[in-house]
């Protein structure tokens, strides 16, 4: 069970503040009385609206007498410049905060079997899942070492964080890559908002077996939209367990998923500029919302900030020579092609990226042509021009009546929630493990 949790509508910066105080007084009972040297895990940028990296700075000033170091958990998403990391993290030092090289900065610690892998995902995987971590992560001691991080539905995982810190934010390029497509070919829409995916089963195998010896604990972020449609803290949950992810995502579950009797016909959703720069990250818009979208429907994407595909130049390169064509194509071409074999979790992007002909993605970036977005299979829309249409200033959360009679359902923040129908939220196809737990 957690240590403590702290719930409400709408928490306080004073709750929150006891919460990291309290963290630190328990983590001395339970874990270390002598708090020398301490790691932070927080996440990166295309979650700062969580308000994880103004905790991480709560927790980092709390600690004046201790060695603090601070990883955000990118896993291959593009290191912070300093900028950044003073925008998310504040007062905390630049050369303090690290960033993770998931190809030449991890050691190996062992192995997820295929065998289990295999049983997980009911055959539809089956084949080793090797676990690199971060080398400061492990071949350096720590006193405590402290996950902060924000629950929310997910296309691979069911629900972000807990030990997809580990795992994804702070693995090597052979862990993120035989995870991400082991959880494609399951099917994105049998991992969305389950408690437990195959892939996160692993990953508890993984963690107790792998990881037992580590001074860790985590905190748990939930978040809802208050009455004027602000995202704010609904609870804190701490501690160093399986059920305190559980209770977590099923309070995320609760709040954050919004669940449709039918599907809908036009959605539109927003990636902000100074969070979503690649396709890669602002295509939370179409995890989210696929499963409430109806046949022959159409979801716009305006992302004034998108500039290119991948995070990688090579991932990149991937997703501009075969775009998000469908998996049956992309499982196929994944066969034979040799560069799609070097990147598999691009593959497993493709295919997440997929409407899967079902319906219309129109993506309106702010920095990509015409040309690079129809090359990948997006219709485009000039991003100026559905700005002015779809102005943020006038939408409102939810149903919106153009003045031209259009009915849309606008999103301002996708990557705070899951959009889904009833029938497919509840599909009895769906496999859960962490149902009966």
């Amino acid at each position: 069970m957690p240590w403590f949790s702290i719930e409400g509508d709408a928490l306080t910066e004073a709750q929150i503040q006891s919460a990291v105080d309290r963290l630190l007084t328990e983590a001395r009972t339970r874990i270390n009385k002598d708090l020398k040297r301490v790691l932070l895990l927080p996440p990166d940028l295309t979650r700062a609206h969580s308000g994880a990296g103004k905790i991480t700075e709560l927790l980092y000033k709390a600690l004046p007498d201790a060695h603090v170091l601070v990883i955000p958990t990118l896993g291959q998403h593009v290191p912070h410049t300093e900028a950044e990391n003073k925008w998310m993290f504040g007062d905390i030092p630049h050369e303090l905060i690290l960033p993770h090289d998931w190809r030449n900065g991890v050691t190996h610690i062992g192995t997820i079997p295929a065998s289990l892998v295999k049983e997980t995902t009911q055959g539809a995987a089956d084949w080793e899942i090797p676990v690199d971590l971060n080398s400061v992560l492990m071949d350096q001691q720590w006193d405590l070492i402290i996950n902060v991080g924000h629950v929310v539905p997910h296309e691979v995982l069911g629900f972000a964080n807990h030990n997809k810190n580990y795992f994804i934010g702070l693995g090597g390029k052979e862990t993120i890559c035989a995870s991400h497509i082991a959880a494609a070919v399951y099917g994105i829409e049998n991992n969305l908002g389950c408690l437990i995916t195959p892939l996160r089963a692993t990953y508890n195998w993984a963690e107790e077996n792998l990881l037992k010896h580590l001074p860790d604990v985590y905190l748990q972020i939930v978040m809802q939209r208050d009455a004027n449609n602000k995202l704010v803290t609904s609870g804190i949950f701490v501690g160093d367990d399986l059920d305190t992810y559980l209770q977590a995502a099923r309070k995320s579950r609760e709040q954050n998923i919004t669940v449709f009797d039918k599907p809908i016909k036009k959605v539109v959703a927003v990636m902000q500029a100074d969070e979503f720069r690649a396709t890669w990250v602002a295509n939370k818009a179409v995890y989210r919302t696929r499963m409430a979208i109806a046949d022959g429907g159409e979801l716009l994407i305006i992302a004034p900030g998108v500039e290119r595909f991948g995070e990688q130049p090579e991932v990149d390169a991937l997703i501009r020579k075969y775009g998000y064509k469908g998996t049956p194509r992309t499982l196929s071409l994944y066969k034979t092609e040799a560069d799609m074999q070097e990147i598999p979790h691009g593959v497993a992007h493709l295919i997440h990226g997929s409407s899967e002909d079902r319906f219309t993605i129109t993506y309106a970036p702010g920095h990509l042509s015409k040309e690079e977005i129809e090359q990948v299979g997006y219709n485009y829309a000039d991003c100026a021009e559905m700005q002015k249409r779809y102005d943020p200033a006038v939408m409102k959360e939810g149903w919106n009546t153009m003045p031209d009679g259009e009915e849309v359902f606008y999103i301002s923040t996708p990557s705070a929630g899951l959009w889904a129908t009833a029938e497919k939220l509840h599909n009895p196809n769906r496999l859960d493990y962490g149902k009966n737990l």
